[in-house]
């Protein structure tokens, strides 16, 4: 009885570990939690509460009518750069971000 005790402490410990590891992962900057969820295995997904710990590390804290933060972007063909706060107050804009293919 004492060996399966022990056995579960562990996989609790080790689970708990694992997932502070994934939040900690999804606090660091894009390319650097890219790089450590492309060594992810895919059952990692299934057991670990990812969308949850997403949720929590990518809330942001932007409210409803609050200004985005301005930021610049090339252009689709690179010779311009385009900064958000160059269209305010004159027309609406939409960001898509995502994949087309």
């Amino acid at each position: 009885m004492r060996i399966i005790l022990r056995i579960c402490l562990v996989l609790v410990l080790l689970y708990g570990v694992l997932v502070a590891g994934l939040a900690i992962a999804m606090r660091q900057p894009p390319g650097v939690f890219g790089s450590i969820m492309a060594k992810m295995p895919p059952i990692a997904f299934m057991a670990l509460p990812f969308e949850r710990l997403w949720m929590s590390a990518r809330a942001g804290d932007l409210q409803v009518g609050q200004e985005a933060p301005d930021f610049s972007l090339k252009s689709l063909n690179g010779d311009a750069s385009v900064q958000l706060s160059s269209f305010r107050r004159q027309k609406p804009v939409v960001l898509v971000f995502g994949s087309y293919t």
